[in-house]
């Protein structure tokens, strides 16, 4: 009954999500390095698929290496946490003008072992997961700059 209730209050404000309707015709340029391609799949399936570099919105993505830092040692000195973070900075294009840019931060610990098999698998998932991460927050801002861009253009063309 409360979800009811919500969806009643929010249509009656005129809330009208961004996803409605719209499409988005993003292209991601290619991100240089393996951690690149990761974001930009992820970024790809995030706006609906590959388009190709026609479409109407173009996203430059510059990925920064991975950084690790420790966070907990034994009594021995020996590390037991690791944190990793990756950042990335981006450029949004629309009709050959910049239209937004910005960059993000995520990061993750993971537990750093003596095994090199185990050490290596900790270090890889802690990776992909923050590159899903920095793809959710990216993706997420580049929606709401399209959307603000599109209603912009709205307002325009309706005062013609």
């Amino acid at each position: 009954m409360k979800k009811y209730i919500l969806l009643l209050f929010l249509t009656a404000c005129g809330f009208q999500p961004m996803y409605t309707e719209q499409d988005t015709d993003i292209y991601v340029a290619p991100i240089a390095g393996i951690n690149g391609i990761d974001l930009r799949n992820s970024l790809n399936a995030k706006f609906g698929g590959v388009r190709d570099s026609n479409a109407k919105y173009s996203l430059v993505v510059k990925l920064n290496e991975p950084m690790t830092r420790y966070k907990a040692l034994e009594t021995t000195g020996d590390a037991t946490w690791q944190e990793i973070s990756i950042s990335a900075s981006y450029t949004l294009s629309a009709d050959g003008k910049q239209i937004a840019r910005g960059s993000e931060k995520a990061s993750e610990s993971y537990t750093f072992v003596r095994y090199l098999v185990a050490a290596n698998a900790s270090y890889n998932n802690a990776v992909q997961n923050t590159i899903q991460v920095l793809s959710e927050k990216i993706g997420a801002r580049v929606i709401a700059e399209t959307y603000r861009y599109e209603q912009k253009n709205k307002t325009k063309d309706t005062a013609k």
